[in-house]
């Protein structure tokens, strides 16, 4: 607040106006009195205090009832500040003339420059009752009123004064001031504004006009008018303390900082504004600093429920996250509900691995922000790892249906293997199973769960849907040697049973032919021919293909099948026959069998360039061009030579609208291949392309 000096108002020859008189005192003066009268305002205009005050005394001495020379006498005593010697003079101007109003402003107005507002306030408000009609008066209450900050009061005076003196600067700007005081901002706002337009030049309220417009956030602005108060003021600490806050609030942390440490070196024991300071330490970053800050002021002010707030949001910054914990609880019981802070602590508790009480801060968070992607990946997190997989899959299945995100279908997927795995292990299939399977919906290239899913089917018996998952699972993890080494003993189990159960039915035609021709002869193999068994069999495998081999050439498909099948009983892990059963299905068009048999002979061979060509050309006339492309890339990635995977790559990067990718394919199938009329008919293709 600025503090001023009000105009002292000493009335003698304005109250003798006012009241008519003349210049000559009233009719009970005497002449001689008169005379020492006349010579004491003379020498009040010269400023010679002293020996007009003698002038009035002998006055007094000989007219004592002479109300007038005890007022001229008090305003003297007043000019020269012996206010104990006014008062007494004024006293008994009032003794003489007690219903004088102007009497009690003086008086007013010298217990007012003493600095006793009480009185100086009794006093102009006697003067008042007196004589309402002087309007002027008003101002001496305001003021009275403003400087014993009753500002509500001073107020309706000065709006009182105002109605009638308009003009009056000085009236005006406490009235401002007042307004401030009273946080009635924008009648402040106001004020200041009309008076700095009007007369810029005698404006002295550039503080108060600078926090009103800090309190507007008007920040800029704000700035320029307590900088120009400063300039005029170094020592206004609160003008400095608001300069830092419009500084802070505009980000200009530099100039608030330098604002920051001026006044802690006029006062370093300001403790109020260490939250702000420290609030602006860790928003550069000087973390330490603002934690230090933060406990000065916590010190001095524990009731503070936002200074434990803002020092745990700090402290968890530096990863101390056990104080932070207990900070952010300290503000809670100071109640303190900032939704920022009760993130901060769910995530903190999140971290110290205590997910009961994480999960019921996302909870409570939720309530009031049903749609808080970050919070709910942040429950779904905390749920996956307390090991609440089924909760956790439920709220990120719902995540997913919001936006698409790589980390949670990683996150989806990692729950679902993992409490399927659960469910595998206590050999509850049923429910691993939906598990699975929801995991090859959502990851396509995984071969994992493929693998597991035909683990569960092989134990059921189910060997026609163990063996498709276990295809599955190689093709999308050829690498895998564990999926095929067992894929391979499934296989030879599957053939295996096959061959016993024609063994027993052999050996029961057998038993029946035997008992029905007694004359039949035992043949008794020596040790040292025991290869014999092993020779015919080999014969009647090269037999039973050649026959299979002439019906597919006769397009025989169901004879074909029926030898090839017969043969791979003997030999069921031979590429070529295996090859072979695949391209009888493709005949078909049965392209889910064809590329069944393909795969079982890239798993004899995995570099079986042919049966990867072929199962590209599966894929694509069951019009799966991805997966022909991929087949068709790994033939030259076996043999770069392979001119015919090339023009089979063209034509499926064509059929997806891929034409560079096409180009190119053909382009390289012209310099690998000899086959000129295929060449000629991809040159043709290749000129419609560009």
């Amino acid at each position: 607040m600025r503090r001023f000096i009000t105009k002292k108002l000493f009335f003698t020859s304005f109250i003798a106006l006012t009241l008519g008189f003349s210049g000559i005192a009233g009719a009970s003066i005497l002449p001689e009195a008169n005379v020492l009268y006349q010579k004491a305002c003379s020498l009040e205009y010269k400023e010679q205090y002293s020996d007009a005050i003698q002038a009035l005394l002998q006055a007094i001495q000989i007219s004592p009832r002479e109300a007038m020379l005890y007022t001229k006498l008090g305003g003297l005593y007043a000019d020269t500040q012996d206010y104990e010697s006014a008062l007494k003079a004024y006293r008994k101007a009032l003794e003489l003339k007690p219903n004088d109003a102007f009497i009690y402003i003086s008086i007013g107005g010298i217990y007012e420059n003493k600095g006793d507002y009480d009185n100086a306030l009794l006093f102009y408000q006697q003067a008042q009752k007196i004589f309402p009609a002087y309007k002027f008066n008003y101002l001496n209450i305001a003021n009275a009123q403003y400087l014993n900050k009753n500002f509500k009061d001073a107020i309706k005076n000065y709006e009182a004064f105002l109605s009638v003196y308009p003009e009056h600067f000085e009236a005006r700007e406490n009235l401002a001031n007042s307004y401030l005081m009273e946080n009635d901002v924008n009648k402040a706002m106001t004020e200041f504004a009309t008076l700095y337009k009007k007369n810029p030049n005698d404006f002295n309220s550039f503080g108060n006009y600078g926090i009103a417009l800090y309190k507007t956030k008007d920040y800029k602005k704000a700035i320029e008018f307590l900088s120009k108060e400063l300039e005029k003021n170094t020592d206004n600490l609160s003008c400095r303390v608001t300069l830092a806050l419009s500084y802070q609030a505009i980000e200009e942390n530099d100039k608030a900082l330098e604002q920051y440490n001026a006044i802690f070196k006029q006062e370093p024991t300001l403790n109020v504004i260490r939250f702000d300071y420290a609030n602006l330490l860790a928003d550069m970053g000087q973390n330490k600093e603002a934690i230090e800050q933060y406990r000065i002021y916590i010190s001095k002010y524990p009731d503070n429920g936002y200074a434990y707030k803002n020092l745990g949001m700090v402290l968890k910054r530096e990863n101390k996250i056990n104080d932070a914990v207990k900070n952010f609880e300290y503000a809670i019981q100071k109640n303190v509900s900032d939704p920022d802070m009760k993130k901060a602590l769910a995530e903190s508790y999140h971290i110290q691995k205590n997910y009961e009480k994480a999960l019921e801060g996302y909870n409570e968070i939720l309530l009031t922000e049903p749609n808080n992607y970050d919070i709910k990946l942040n429950k779904a997190l905390a749920l996956h790892a307390w090991e609440k997989y089924p909760a956790a899959i439920d709220v990120y299945t719902e995540l997913l249906k919001v936006k698409p995100n790589e980390e949670v279908s990683k996150n989806l997927n990692s729950a679902l293997l993992t409490q399927a795995k659960i469910y595998y292990d206590g050999k509850d299939y049923s429910k691993a199973l939906p598990y699975y399977e929801k995991v090859t919906s959502l990851d396509k290239e995984n071969g994992y769960p493929y693998y597991m899913m035909a683990k569960i089917y092989r134990s059921q018996n189910d060997t026609v849907k163990a063996g498709e998952c276990y295809e599955r699972a190689i093709s999308l993890s050829p690498m895998n040697n564990e999926y095929s080494n067992e894929y391979a003993d499934f296989i030879t189990e599957v053939y295996n049973k096959e061959i016993n159960n024609t063994s027993d039915t052999s050996q029961k035609n057998s038993d029946k032919v035997s008992s029905a021709d007694e004359d039949i002869s035992i043949v008794t193999v020596s040790f040292e021919d025991e290869t014999a068994p092993k020779a015919e069999a080999d014969r009647q495998y090269l037999k039973l293909v050649a026959s299979a081999d002439k019906s597919y050439k006769n397009k025989e498909y169901d004879a074909a099948l029926a030898s090839y099948k017969e043969a791979l009983v003997l030999n069921p892990s031979d590429e070529q026959t295996l090859l072979k059963v695949g391209n009888v299905y493709r005949a078909q068009n049965d392209f889910k069998n064809a590329s069944s048999y393909y795969k079982k002979a890239i798993l004899s061979n995995i570099n079986y360039t042919d049966a990867w060509f072929n199962l590209g050309l599966a894929y694509a006339e069951d019009k799966n061009n991805d997966e022909a492309i991929k087949a068709f890339n790994k033939v030259i990635e076996i043999d770069s030579n392979y001119a015919y995977a090339y023009y089979a790559l063209g034509i499926a990067y064509e059929a997806t609208g891929k034409k560079a990718d096409a180009a190119k394919n053909y382009q390289a199938f012209l310099q690998y291949s000899n086959d000129e009329k295929t060449k000629s008919f991809v040159k043709s293709k290749l000129d419609s392309l560009q």
